[in-house]
């Protein structure tokens, strides 16, 4: 039998969106909803959230509203709390969960936050689809477009993390090759997610420069590595003369026939060929320590 879920009717936030997102993605996906403020309709379902009066995750109630609740959650942290301590989620999708989405709306929703004036952000993408429903059958139907949006977001996330699990022994090894060849050229024999992998295994200090891997176009990228995660600044920029340049405009500068691009600001080029890539990056001294400039 299908897992019966309520929450109250008419206008919703992100956080009771959020904890429906949450429900079906870890814990039932065939779950049925009701939207209701009826007393025992409520009682009557497996799981209820913001709404009823209730915190008690034995009995799958899920409310902050009451005066017996102090806490700091609204009904989405309520409920992501109570899918990991059931092993529904694993820890480190949860934490990324809570750091990059539910804490934001707990806070918001609790009063702690208040979204930035025309800064886009979950909560105003939620509350955009309350806008325009005048019946109780409007809102409901806009409450389950907005839980597809935040569902898709929450499996987003979800998938991230993935991702970042699985490029973790690609990119320490490309770190060890690096280090262990003497050159400041990290090589990858497909793209991952590169970044949070690189810099939680001592990035910034890392001897590299570089990343070479390949396009889902069939090329070749070499990326500048910044000297730190979230920075747009590059450790050593690709060379000043190739900036902006394509095509045979390139291939002039770098000598490397199948130069296909290299970005203003020097953090991206493009090559048509793995070999035509660190042909140009030997012959403009950037593969070894030794032969690099000041």
């Amino acid at each position: 039998m299908s897992l019966v879920c309520a929450t109250h009717s008419g206008p919703f936030h992100a956080d009771d969106v959020l904890a429906w997102a949450l429900l079906q993605t870890y814990h039932c996906p065939n779950a049925s909803l009701i939207r209701t403020r009826e007393a025992d309709t409520l009682d009557r379902a497996d799981v209820v959230f913001d709404v009823g009066g209730d915190f008690d995750p034995t009995k799958g109630r899920f409310d902050h509203h009451q005066s017996t609740y102090q806490g700091e959650l609204s009904s989405a942290g309520m409920v992501l709390n109570w899918l990991e301590s059931e092993g529904k989620v694993e820890p480190a999708v949860a934490a990324a969960l809570r750091s990059q989405v539910v804490d934001y709306v707990d806070a918001v929703d609790n009063g702690r936050l208040v979204p930035g004036k025309n800064t886009p952000c979950f909560t105003k993408i939620v509350e955009a689809y309350t806008q325009g429903p005048s019946t109780l059958p409007e809102y409901d139907a806009a409450f389950h477009r907005a839980a597809e949006f935040a569902a898709g977001y929450v499996k987003g996330i979800d998938t991230g993390v993935r991702q970042i699990q699985a490029a973790e022994a690609a990119v320490v090894s490309a770190m060890d090759a690096a280090v262990a060849d003497g050159v400041r050229v990290m090589f990858l024999d497909q793209y991952v997610k590169w970044k949070p992998v690189y810099y939680r295994n001592g990035g910034a200090e890392h001897p590299t420069d570089y990343i070479v891997f390949p396009s889902m176009e069939g090329t070749w990228r070499v990326v500048a590595v910044a000297p730190e995660e979230n920075s747009f600044d590059q450790k050593r920029p690709l060379p000043e003369p190739w900036a902006g340049l394509t095509g045979d405009a390139l291939t002039a500068v770098t000598g490397v026939p199948g130069s296909v691009f290299c970005h203003k600001n020097r953090f991206i080029a493009v090559f048509e060929t793995r070999d035509g890539l660190v042909a140009a990056l030997e012959s403009h001294g950037l593969m070894r320590a030794e032969t690099l400039g000041s």
